[in-house]
């Protein structure tokens, strides 16, 4: 009698603290509904549709999809992203990584105000960012220009046709770099020293513990950033969007295809087919992202 009274406060605990958690996440949860999961199916009820000035809104089913991915500057504009991708999210990766390893081996003060250093870049906000690196790349004012005329060379063409990839890949690597580097810092901070020490005794040097203990113990953290990397990456954005200021004939409106659902939606008033260029661009990103985590599925952790 006494266990089934037991077992039946239990229950009656666990019911009331579900309950109080409930309340606590309320707040959020309608926050989230209302200005996320409301929007995304109106936007998504939208892009169904078409509208003309003759026949007004028209029902166009999947037929906006179709033309999203026949529009060659959709196509275009996911290949630049793709480039971007294949090049930025190793860069960041690698640097990440390297960071995290270097300030895992220092165990003194200076490591703290490293830490910081790096990660200063991520704490300003990216518009902040791309305001500072456009005056950087000028021509006309830059300290770049000024630098290089001082050693009697001409100043490389940063927000020229050529240079404008490069340079994008610089702004936003080292504008993320840091992030992902805290992320990566501090699964290496879970991995047991004494590993460490073992393979020390065994005389393992500092590379090889890095490469063949510390990198493999923190695989599933790394193969987090990279997914994080990659849904940044295609989701491009605020940084051409800054600097096409500084470039507006070499960075076009529709230079990716989040800057290009922005020009449909307020600079072509055709708000259904940005609509549509923002689901089909999201979907993407999911294949992309589910596929990666398929092709990494053990160093993530999700295979047995």
């Amino acid at each position: 009698m006494a266990k089934k009274n037991a077992a039946a406060g239990m229950r009656h605990s666990n019911k009331r603290d579900n309950l109080w958690g409930w309340f606590f996440t309320a707040p959020f949860g309608v926050v989230f509904l209302i200005f996320l999961v409301v929007p995304l199916i109106y936007a998504f009820y939208v892009s169904l549709y078409s509208y003309t000035q003759v026949r007004g809104s028209v029902f166009a089913g999947l037929g906006n999809y179709v033309r999203a991915f026949q529009d060659p500057i959709f196509l275009t504009g996911l290949g630049r992203v793709v480039r971007f991708t294949v090049v930025m999210v190793p860069c960041q990766l690698c640097f990440a990584l390297l960071l995290a390893l270097v300030l895992d081996t220092m165990k003194n003060k200076f490591a703290s105000f490293s830490r910081l250093v790096y990660f200063l870049p991520y704490a300003i906000p990216v518009v902040i960012g791309a305001l500072m690196w456009g005056f950087l790349y000028s021509k006309e004012m830059g300290p770049f220009t000024t630098i290089f005329e001082l050693f009697g060379l001409s100043a490389p063409g940063f927000l020229t046709t050529n240079g404008i990839f490069g340079s994008l890949v610089n702004v936003v690597t080292w504008q993320w770099t840091g992030y992902y580097m805290v992320i990566l810092y501090s699964a290496l901070q879970s991995v047991p020293t004494e590993l460490y020490e073992s393979a020390r005794i065994d005389g393992a040097s500092e590379v090889t513990i890095a490469l063949r203990i510390k990198t493999p113990m923190i695989a599933s953290s790394i193969v987090m950033v990279t997914i994080f990397a990659i849904i940044g990456t295609l989701q491009f954005y605020t940084e051409p969007t800054v600097l096409r200021n500084n470039a507006p004939s070499i960075i076009p409106a529709e230079y990716t295809p989040n800057m290009y659902a922005k020009a449909l939606a307020f600079n072509y008033n055709q708000l259904n087919y940005s609509a549509t260029v923002s689901f089909a661009l999201g979907l993407i990103v999911v294949i992309f992202s589910v596929l990666f985590m398929r092709l990494t599925r053990k160093q993530s952790g999700l295979e047995g």
